[in-house]
């Protein structure tokens, strides 16, 4: 059994196709991805700073918000959570950071993933954690370090 990957496009701007966000997911989660059901919602700038406000009680758009599901076991397939991503931050992002933008959604894709999980980034033993496994994914999946300055 593998993660099941449902995306919900709210903006007409450019998303990677549904397989290789199901892709980095899978990669990102291991084992933990057997039999999971995760959304992608992909919205506008507005729609993510609501959220953000809501959620974080940072009154801004931002890249990906994580909202893991509650682990109740129904049916065959179980819900690991949704992830809500702003492309138009994401673009932003990387021209800012000098990557490409398939490199940067990958890299959120996975972020995101991993704090599904129980991965977090509040302090910095924790930070570190996460990083080293951001790093490690995405070397496995042929991207950079994004991390690293280019």
């Amino acid at each position: 059994m593998t993660l099941s990957v449902e995306v919900q496009r709210r903006v007409k701007t450019w998303a990677p196709p549904r397989i290789d966000i199901a892709a980095w997911a899978s990669t990102a989660l291991g084992r933990k991805a057997a039999g999971r059901e995760l959304g992608v919602r992909v919205v506008g700038p507005t729609e993510s700073r609501r959220l953000n406000a809501r959620y974080r009680g940072r009154d801004k758009p931002t890249n990906v918000l994580s909202f893991p599901a509650a682990d109740l076991p129904v049916g065959p397939e179980r819900p690991l959570g949704d992830l809500v991503i702003c492309p138009q931050v994401l673009r932003a992002e990387a021209r800012e950071q000098r990557k490409s933008l398939r490199a940067h959604w990958a890299h959120l894709v996975v972020h995101g993933a991993l704090h599904l999980v129980g991965y977090d980034h509040e302090d910095p033993a924790d930070a570190n954690r996460m990083e080293r496994r951001e790093v490690s994914v995405l070397r496995r999946l042929g991207f950079p370090n994004p991390y690293r300055s280019s």
